[in-house]
């Protein structure tokens, strides 16, 4: 990046505009391509953090985007990247502390900068002065399913009904918490972080801080994880010496929370780069895991005590942190992925002792993900049980245990009495027991 890109601010919104531009072209998570753009870009820390927030304030909010630049158009452009251009300067205006015309300026500039735009500088300038000036009435006409796909909609309304559905939509719109997971005493670091110690053993942060300058890190003793995402690896109820297999592990923090109960762990996972993350969390954790960069579905050993599987997803349960899968995946991606899925659970299945458990979670909302995964794997499984999930492992929270004794998180619960701490990612977990004895 030129210093006058630095000066101009040019650096973090041009990143911004190729992240979203390469996002939707090849429907990959936002956040692989933040990182492999920005290792070109060069960009300070606080550049990157302010290219990552318009980019996921523009997915997070694209269908209203979409909807106030159509209206203010005569006729859509036919290059999608013009269109990106204006969805992440009008995102600046809308929704982000950006004064207009440090938006409106850097955009036009942007444009003029590109062989395929330069032409367009004026056309810029009056659709995002528009969208300045016309701000209020643009925010007023929005409503959450404006910023949800079509086929998401549908599908909530029918596994959840209108009302419940719309609430998940609404909760995507806003900004998901930072939690944190302790290795013990999660009462006196919630009061040392200045943090909210949630029902079910997670610390929700009051303020959105750098995590690497709080209390404990260095030292190993706590990681970032949603409070969701906690629940798996405590229903599983890991016990000091018990041989447990956390398929798919990366990026590790169930496998921490597995270790750091004193189980011997083999994080799988068939990413070896992910592994590596997954190793150096691990170390400054203190923590201990054996790991094999292998396909679960190949994985050969021992038969386990325990096995907890967080599956593939599509995960639609992450959109309020990653509001990109709303718009990246599609109904295809599901089916392909129930049947991934599938297969996981008869692997994990051929790998546990008698009388051993396993723990099914996926990070989605969709039905063909949990609910009916669980059903057919019973009935493939007759040697299976379900193990109903209690009110009491949960911190008392039974809002989110199904008829059939499964655990469904929705977006839209954890509710506080601070909007923007409020919610969580939508899971299912799903816990079987073999009856061999």
């Amino acid at each position: 990046m030129s210093q006058s890109d630095e000066q101009s601010g040019l650096g973090p919104r041009r990143l911004a505009w190729m992240a979203v531009t390469e996002t939707m072209k090849r429907r990959v998570p936002l956040d692989d391509v933040m990182e492999e753009l920005a290792r070109a870009e060069k960009l300070s820390s606080r550049d990157e953090a302010l290219a990552r927030a318009i980019a996921i304030v523009t997915f997070r909010r694209l269908g209203t985007l979409g909807r106030a630049l159509s209206e203010r158009l005569n006729k859509p452009p036919k290059d999608e990247r013009l269109m990106h251009l204006l969805a992440t300067g009008a995102a600046q205006i809308l929704f982000l502390d950006v004064p207009d015309h440090a938006v409106v300026d850097s955009a036009v500039q942007l444009a003029q900068n590109d062989p395929k735009l330069h032409h367009a500088g004026g056309f810029i300038n009056a659709v995002l002065r528009r969208v300045a000036r016309e701000r209020e009435q643009i925010l007023a006409e929005s409503d959450p399913w404006l910023d949800t796909p079509t086929w998401l909609e549908e599908r909530w309304i029918a596994q959840y009904g209108e009302p419940l559905a719309q609430t998940i939509a609404e909760a995507h719109r806003s900004m998901a918490s930072v939690d944190l997971t302790v290795k013990a005493d999660p009462e006196s670091w919630a009061e040392r972080l200045g943090g909210v110690l949630l029902p079910t053993g997670s610390i929700r942060l009051r303020e959105r801080t750098a995590i690497r300058e709080l209390p404990g890190f260095e030292e190993g003793e706590w990681w970032v994880q949603d409070a969701a995402a906690a629940l798996p690896a405590r229903l599983l109820s890991p016990k000091p010496g018990e041989r447990i297999a956390d398929l798919c592990a990366a990026p590790g923090g169930k496998t921490a929370q597995i270790a750091a109960a004193g189980a011997e762990v083999l994080a799988v996972d068939r990413s070896a780069k992910r592994l590596q993350r997954l190793e150096e969390n691990l170390a400054r954790l203190n923590l201990k895991a054996e790991t094999r960069a292998i396909d679960a579905e190949k994985l050969e050993a021992e038969p386990f005590d325990a096995i907890l599987l967080d599956a593939p997803c599509s995960a639609t349960g992450t959109i309020r942190r990653h509001p990109d899968v709303a718009w990246t995946k599609t109904e295809e991606d599901i089916r392909k992925l129930a049947g991934l899925q599938g297969r996981l659970l008869d692997k994990a299945a051929s790998l546990l002792k008698p009388g051993g458990r396993l723990v099914y979670c996926t990070c989605s909302l969709e039905a063909e993900e949990g609910e009916r995964q669980a059903e057919s794997f019973l009935t493939r499984h007759p040697e299976f049980t379900r193990m109903p999930v209690t009110p009491d492992e949960i911190g008392g929270w039974g809002d989110c245990i199904t008829p059939e004794g499964d655990l469904r998180t929705l977006p839209s619960q954890m509710a506080l009495a601070e909007h923007d701490r409020s919610g969580l990612d939508g899971f299912f977990v799903a816990r079987f027991v073999h009856k061999g004895s």
